[in-house]
């Protein structure tokens, strides 16, 4: 997937509501063409998203495609509605992509493999339908493999989803690579794993097999560098998916744990009848979740500020973060990492003797 020359389609949901679509285009090696948003059509991504790669908001693949000059190689779904279904108010733009020449690479729970007329139109086409989502066929329980790799591995944990642990796991990796420490990144969701290329799809796995799954990932990878950035998923608080999270806890076997928060959240996203607890809380919940199978503790944190308008307040909003949780912090957008990795690296983590040659973890 990398270096694709792109379109994402991100219908009445560019920027706040497209985070697959943000993320592939913060951190991802694709050439992004055009993004597709119905409501904001004409627009550029500039007008909303100042410190990302420029492109044209257009209304349709068909504008996307000849507002590339008809140079697209792909069309990637950049939004993943509760649920991951596919709005069918979408398909005319995935078949024009596909009548186009174009694979689709999707994060939904839906397979558009699984579709019937989408797969036919596609053999027809010679293009490939991705679902990045589906897990690989061998995956198997965890044996506890992850104790035994020469890597030190640090987890992104959350109070909740949509926190931005995919984007604080990646901003980790970016600083300690800075400071000369073999860091690479585990993604473990769709985002992840269209910026990276591989991965296992956590929450789509065999429940009894997500540990294993991380496992999996870790042990290819382990020996290859010093320090591996493990995307965590959801939060251990959350009614709906706190089963992944216990998953990717476990499976990892992490020896350090990045606690990350929204500013200002204090209700589940989406499910807004559950109170998030005091925040000194979850450093107790985490550690003591991770302690049957690790010491990990939590050695640093993650606020994202992007809805603190004022910078004097979003930095006082991050002390006071670090202070509820006794750890440093920053948040790993507005600051960079470097407080975080200082974290990692007190905790005496990551600091092997293997050079720096890449970003993320690679098959």
């Amino acid at each position: 997937m990398s270096d694709d020359r792109i379109a994402i389609l991100a219908h009445e949901k560019f920027p706040d509501r497209a985070k697959t679509a943000l993320g592939v285009m913060r951190y991802g090696d694709q050439d992004v063409r055009a993004v597709l948003d119905r409501d904001r059509a004409g627009d550029r991504v500039h007008d909303h998203v100042p410190d990302i790669s420029d492109a044209p908001i257009v209304a349709s693949f068909d504008d996307a495609y000849a507002a590339a000059d008809g140079d697209l190689d792909a069309l990637y779904i950049g939004i993943a509605p509760i649920g991951g279904g596919f709005d069918e108010s979408w398909r005319t733009d995935v078949e024009a992509a596909i009548e186009a020449g174009c694979d689709v690479v999707s994060g939904l729970h839906y397979f558009l493999n699984e579709d019937d007329e989408l797969a036919a139109l596609a053999a027809e086409h010679g293009v490939d339908l991705i679902d990045v989502r589906e897990p690989d066929d061998d995956l198997s329980v965890a044996t506890g493999a992850s104790g035994d790799i020469d890597a030190d591995v640090v987890c992104t944990v959350g109070t909740d989803c949509s926190v931005g642990k995919m984007t604080a796991s990646l901003e980790i990796v970016a600083a300690a690579r800075e400071r000369g420490i073999d860091a690479a990144f585990v993604p473990t969701g769709q985002t992840g794993i269209m910026i990276a290329g591989w991965g296992n799809p956590i929450d789509r796995v065999v429940s009894d097999f997500t540990a294993g799954a991380v496992e999996e990932m870790l042990v290819e990878v382990g020996d290859d560098h010093d320090l591996l950035v493990v995307e965590g998923q959801g939060s251990i608080v959350h009614p709906a998916y706190s089963a992944v999270t216990c998953g990717i806890l476990h499976g990892s076997m992490a020896d350090g744990l990045v606690l990350c928060h929204a500013a200002g959240r204090e209700a589940i996203h989406g499910y807004e009848s559950f109170s998030l607890p005091p925040l000194a809380e979850y450093v107790d919940l985490y550690e003591g979740l991770a302690a049957p199978v690790s010491e990990g503790r939590v050695v640093a944190g993650a606020l994202n500020t992007k809805d603190v308008d004022d910078d004097a307040a979003a930095a006082d909003a991050v002390d006071d973060f670090g202070d509820e949780i006794g750890a440093p912090s920053a948040d790993p957008v507005r600051d960079g990492a470097d407080r975080i990795v200082d974290g990692i690296v007190e905790a005496g983590l990551g600091e092997g003797d293997a050079a720096a040659d890449g970003g993320v973890a690679e098959r």
